[in-house]
């Protein structure tokens, strides 16, 4: 029902306490995913596609950033 709410948060605090870098915006929750998937596990969703493509872009940028060629 709360799209990975408590799964993320805990996997947050073990990165704080690894001192590991983490993306942290865009958060992306998909609540009652059940009803955000068609029958074939494809996402059907468009605002969490859009978050998802949000998140991923922020994840490039970040990686770059910490490879220094960003």
């Amino acid at each position: 029902m709360l799209g990975s709410a408590r799964a993320q948060y805990h996997l947050r605090q073990t990165f704080v306490f690894l001192n590991m870098y983490q993306v942290n915006q865009p958060e992306v929750l998909i609540a009652n995913a059940s009803q955000r998937f068609n029958e074939r596990g494809e996402l059907t969703d468009e605002t969490s596609r859009e978050l998802i493509r949000k998140l991923v872009a922020e994840l490039v940028a970040w990686t770059k950033r910490l490879k220094g060629s960003g």
